[in-house]
C-alpha cells in the first residue's frame, strides 16, 4: 500500500523534501497526528476519537510521511453504508501548499472507488479547503448551521457523486 508520490517539481526550491510516501495511518502516529491537529484546527479532535477511527475496519486513515520519516499529513474517511465521509484532512501548517493534502485524497479515491459517493463538512471560513474540494468536484450541497461548537460557525455540506457530476447536475 505504500508508494511514493511526488508533491513538487524536481528541484524546486521549496525548503522540503519533494517525496511522499502514502501509508496507513498507526497508533504509533498518533503523538504527531495530535501534534498537527492542534495547530490546525481551533476544536482539535481528541485521542480517543483518533484511536476509535483507526480501529474501525471499513475506514481509510491515510499518513503522509516525507523523505526523513516525518508525518506532513493524514485523512480519516469513514464508511457509512455505500457512503464515504472524509472526516479529517490536516497537514503540518509548515508544509502546507505542497500538494500533499491533494495527495491524500487522490489516495482515498483510489482505494476507496472514484466511483464512490463521497461527503465532508468543511467551515464556510475555510475557502482553500472548500476551493480544494471543488477542484475534486465536491459541490455544494447544503449547510449544517450552527455545526462547529467553538463559535457556532456553519459548515457546507459538500458532495462528490462521480455520475452526478459527469451529467452536470452540480453545475
Amino acid at each position: 500500500m505504500s508508494e511514493i508520490a511526488q508533491t513538487t517539481e524536481p528541484g524546486a526550491d521549496t525548503g522540503a523534501p519533494g517525496q511522499l510516501r502514502i501509508r496507513r495511518l498507526s497508533y504509533s502516529d498518533l503523538p504527531t497526528v495530535i501534534s498537527i491537529e492542534r495547530r490546525s484546527f481551533p476544536t482539535p479532535w481528541s485521542l480517543a476519537m483518533f484511536v476509535l477511527e483507526l480501529s474501525k475496519p471499513s475506514g481509510i486513515c491515510l499518513a503522509a510521511v516525507d523523505e526523513d520519516g516525518r508525518l506532513a499529513g493524514y485523512l480519516v474517511c469513514s464508511r457509512y453504508d455505500t457512503v464515504w465521509h472524509l472526516m479529517n484532512v490536516a497537514v503540518d501548517p509548515e508544509r502546507r501548499r505542497q500538494g500533499i493534502a491533494t495527495v491524500l485524497i487522490n489516495r482515498l479515491f483510489e482505494e476507496g472507488g472514484a466511483q464512490s459517493p463521497y461527503t465532508l463538512e468543511v467551515r464556510v471560513s475555510n475557502g482553500e479547503a472548500i476551493a480544494m474540494y471543488e477542484r475534486f468536484g465536491f459541490r455544494s450541497a447544503g449547510m449544517r448551521r450552527g455545526y462547529y461548537h467553538d463559535n457556532g460557525e456553519d459548515a457546507v455540506i459538500m458532495w462528490y457523486e462521480r455520475e452526478l457530476e459527469q451529467a452536470g447536475a452540480f453545475a
